[in-house]
């Protein structure tokens, strides 16, 4: 699977992926005025104007860019409408060639991690029939219990051509609190590193490994520490745009190949049309806003590593 991504990303020359993580006051008024006129004020509203949201979003960027990255939380508030939002948001962003990377977080004792998995990442079989329920091609995984967690994804990775990304270093404020931990002299989130490099090995597609990582923009230096830790590794990179991230803060995520790394922005591209630099498209346009700010981080991120 990571092959696939990595070919896509070089494709359409874009290191990127869209984060589409949806609140209610992102999305412009028209559309939760037509989705409440024909569900009511209800969940089953509320994931209606959600998924029309993503769609105009989708419509207006699949050219530019090699994946999305729905975070599934955004969608559980909603309960099971929202989940059914969620799934066919995934269902579409594959019918425009997208590869979906969920950013679900899972990870726990062997057979649940198993069943999130197989869940999210792999195929089920149902008497005579298999499915694959929620059919991402990529998820996010939790390492907090370790090998036990991790090895099940792998093993549903292998199996189905899928991928997963490890968080090892967030890039939200407090995550340190743990991650910049020394054990034995040396920083948590590089003892996971080691790990992810060592599970990698397990699942190599082409240059790179289906097992990846996850390592914030906002921490440009731990970020050039476990590029050389995890060299086979592709990293996931949060906290572009509306967290701080520039792309002149991220060429050391990449290898010398220009591959390596994929950047994720959210709402600084979701919700565009909400800043200033982007407000005259105004709400009527906001997938024409969203498009102008893919290009504009496309643009950014590919000048830092020319």
């Amino acid at each position: 699977m990571i092959k696939r991504l990595n070919d896509a990303i070089q494709k359409k020359h874009a290191p990127i992926v869209v984060g589409l993580d949806p609140m209610l006051g992102y999305i412009p008024e028209q559309i939760t005025k037509k989705a409440y006129a024909e569900h009511g004020e209800t969940l089953e509203g509320a994931a209606e104007a959600i998924f029309q949201f993503n769609k105009g979003i989708v419509d207006a960027t699949y050219d530019l860019i090699p994946a999305v990255k729905p975070q599934i939380a955004m969608y559980e508030q909603f309960g099971i409408p929202g989940l059914m939002a969620y799934k066919k948001t995934v269902d579409y962003c594959h019918e425009k060639g997208l590869v979906v990377i969920g950013d679900i977080k899972r990870g726990d004792i062997g057979s649940t991690s198993g069943a999130y998995a197989t869940g999210h990442i792999g195929t089920i079989q149902v008497g005579a029939n298999t499915f694959t329920p929620f059919d991402e091609d990529i998820a996010t995984v939790n390492p907090y219990l370790g090998s036990d967690g991790v090895k099940p994804f792998i093993d549903v990775c292998n199996a189905n051509d899928r991928g997963i990304f490890v968080l090892v270093k967030t890039s939200n404020p407090s995550s340190g609190e743990f991650q910049d931990r020394l054990v034995d002299g040396k920083p948590l989130y590089e003892i996971v590193g080691e790990k992810v490099a060592e599970w990698g090995l397990t699942s190599m597609d082409g240059d790179y490994s289906n097992v990846g990582a996850v390592v914030g923009a906002t921490y440009p230096e731990m970020g050039a520490a476990l590029r050389k830790i995890m060299p086979k590794a592709v990293i996931l990179v949060p906290g572009y745009g509306a967290q701080g991230g520039q792309g002149k803060d991220l060429v050391h995520f990449f290898n010398e190949d220009g591959l390596g790394a994929i950047v994720n922005s959210s709402r600084g591209i979701i919700a565009a049309y909400k800043k200033d630099e982007y407000a005259q498209f105004g709400a009527a346009n906001y997938a024409d806003a969203s498009r102008k700010a893919v290009e504009d981080m496309i643009a950014d991120i590919n000048g830092a590593l020319a």
